[in-house]
């Protein structure tokens, strides 16, 4: 396994706003960032309901993992952050039609995000 690190950047995920990478490639694996409901064509809050939140972002993280040269299929490990334990159900709902088949291993960790209208985050791990 090679253990040099290669940035991953792309236009289809929220550019970052500090010092981090969207994603990081190391051997065979992909590291996304954790990624909120941002609209990577405005670089602005998405905002909307927790379905919508986790829609969108989930493609901000498939923007990330197809630029990288992976995708959802090849996920093996999700950490999921909520605002709220009442929102577990209808996260879980949409997270359920990104990984319809062998889903990957999960963590989900009740915290208080950083902006009062921040439901949920999410960050993953890949293979290539």
């Amino acid at each position: 396994m090679n253990g040099k690190k290669q940035v991953v950047t792309t236009s289809n995920a929220p550019k970052p706003i500090g010092p981090y990478s969207q994603g990081i490639i190391v051997g065979d694996l992909v590291f996304t960032a954790g990624q909120g409901a941002i609209d990577p064509k405005t670089n602005q809050w998405a905002g909307g309901d927790i379905r919508e939140q986790t829609r969108r972002v989930f493609e901000n993280i498939k923007g990330i993992l197809e630029e990288a040269g992976s995708s959802l299929d090849n996920v093996v490990k999700v950490t999921v952050f909520l605002k709220d334990n009442k929102l577990f159900g209808e996260m879980n709902e949409v997270y359920a039609t990104y990984f319809k088949n062998e889903p990957p291993a999960r963590t989900t960790v009740i915290t208080g995000l950083p902006k009062d209208e921040m439901l949920v985050e999410i960050e993953v791990v890949a293979t290539l």
